[in-house]
């Protein structure tokens, strides 16, 4: 006998569903605004949101051609950190968004060593221990030829 999923039903009309997601922002989140802060903290020269990389990287250090992307775990799939979750309604349409976003993360990632940059990707999962992660980016941004 197969079980039958309950399936949950948004509490919100379409309208109000989609005022919050117009919400979401793409620039100046909680996350993005921690790794400024550690950045000013180590005391590195960055650029934001340069439109000229591919991928508009978060942070730019064009010093030592390094790109610093800040992914939240939900738009980028992290699935290893537990704050990702794939959404249980509109399959149909979550399933392809996001994998278009991994996509392209990926090809950005490739265009961006082709043209001879490194990058890091710092998940917000990461935020948690703002010690460890500092320590991380200053070694990316010494480093001779760091990838991730």
């Amino acid at each position: 006998m197969a079980k039958s999923r309950k399936r949950r039903i948004d509490p919100l009309s379409p309208a109000q569903r989609s005022e919050r997601m117009s919400r979401i922002r793409s620039k100046g989140t909680k996350p993005e605004l921690a790794v400024r802060a550690l950045l000013r903290q180590l005391g590195l020269k960055y650029r934001t949101h340069v439109r000229e990389l591919p991928g508009s990287p978060d942070f730019v250090i064009s010093a030592s051609r390094r790109a610093i992307f800040v992914h939240g775990c939900f738009w980028h799939q992290h699935r290893p950190c537990g704050i990702y979750r794939m959404p249980k309604t509109r399959l149909d349409f979550w399933v392809p968004k996001l994998q278009r976003n991994r996509s392209r993360d990926r090809a950005n990632r490739a265009e961006l060593r082709r043209l001879g940059w490194r990058y890091l990707i710092i998940w917000e999962c990461q935020l948690r221990d703002p010690d460890r992660l500092a320590a991380r980016i200053k070694r990316f941004v010494e480093a001779s030829n760091a990838i991730r």
